[in-house]
């Protein structure tokens, strides 16, 4: 198995990609607007990945963390609030807060396990800063790290009731980038001792299965290398300072924060500590590349993957969507 995440192009698997992925073995999937038709044509697409792998607990992943971020959306779909929602709420009923965000993010979950989909790229737990990018914004829980951290580990256990892992995001924390990372990498000039509140919210939920670093530049830390390629940060803060032992998977490793070709990045992050690559174009030349330049994957990487789709072996809980649903407007209502 390599230690990779790749995306698919369209709607169902074209040929190429199913001979290419047979022989990859690729860790793992993530779908896109792009894969998102309606739920009879995601569920074979994620039915048709399944097949092809052998494995019943195959990852496909998305980022469905809601507003801006959402690849299943209407008419097809119903939307669901960003984090700053729960945020807002959170300031005058924390209790109904955090009882919303659950309840949120298992009628999520239900959503996703309808159409396949067992791992979804949240939550953010990036502390939110003043007068920086605003690719964070709204998606962050707020700027207090308990906080985020109360109402990120309410959505982690949402999903887990809704039979979908989360991923926990983006370590050490992108709340400080005056830069989108999408297009530009960014530099935190923060000290050390600043920087102890953008990793409490990880290190308090350090146990979660699934983790995802940043493509940032902690000066502090490492001033030539962003997390996601930096051996320091994943070996002393990510793994030391928060304690997380989950698998850790890069960010999209075709974000514009990252130079050289998608072979060398992968290799970079991979040599760096990170367990599993993100490369999500479905570029055919681009994963080949990959493919051909990584190994596979470790015992260590192998041992983590086991261990976070466990936590979701016994199946989602009994509950109905509606009554979730209503619970979280009710409550968001207050606000």
């Amino acid at each position: 198995m390599k230690p990779v995440i790749f995306g698919i192009a369209g709607h169902e698997l074209t040929p190429d990609e199913r001979i290419f992925f047979e022989q990859a073995d690729p860790l793992g999937y993530i779908l896109f607007k792009r894969n998102c038709g309606d739920v009879a044509q995601m569920k074979a697409l994620t039915d048709s990945l399944r097949d092809l792998s052998g494995r019943a607990d195959l990852p496909i992943l998305i980022d469905q963390e809601g507003g801006r971020v959402a690849r299943m959306v209407p008419p097809e779909w119903p939307a669901f609030p960003a984090g700053a929602a729960f945020d807002a709420l959170y300031d005058i009923a924390p209790i109904s807060a955090i009882e919303a965000a659950r309840a949120n993010a298992q009628a999520l979950a239900m959503m996703l396990g309808e159409v396949g989909v067992n791992v979804n790229c949240a939550p953010l737990l990036d502390v939110r800063q003043a007068d920086v990018t605003p690719a964070i914004g709204d998606r962050s829980f707020g700027g207090d790290p308990m906080r985020v951290a109360a109402l990120g580990q309410a959505m982690l256990e949402g999903m887990r009731r809704g039979g979908v892992v989360g991923v926990v995001k983006h370590m050490p924390g992108h709340g400080r980038a005056l830069v989108d990372s999408h297009y530009d990498l960014p530099h935190v000039k923060a000290d050390a001792a600043a920087l102890e509140m953008d990793l409490e919210p990880f290190a308090r939920l350090n146990g979660a299965p699934m983790g995802m670093t940043c493509h940032v530049v902690f000066e502090a830390w490492d001033a030539e290398r962003p997390a996601t390629l930096s051996p320091r940060v994943i070996s002393e803060i990510i793994r030391g300072r928060i304690g997380f032992d989950g698998l850790l998977m890069t960010d999209d490793i075709d974000m514009k924060a990252l130079s050289g070709t998608a072979g060398e990045k992968a290799s970079l992050a991979l040599a760096a500590g990170c367990d599993v690559v993100l490369d999500c174009w479905a570029r055919m030349d681009e994963m080949v590349e990959i493919a051909g330049l990584i190994g596979d994957a470790t015992p260590e990487c192998l041992a983590r993957l086991d261990r976070a789709m466990a936590t979701i072996a016994d199946g989602s809980a009994a509950a109905d969507f509606g009554a979730l649903i209503a619970k979280r407007d009710e409550l968001l209502a207050l606000a």
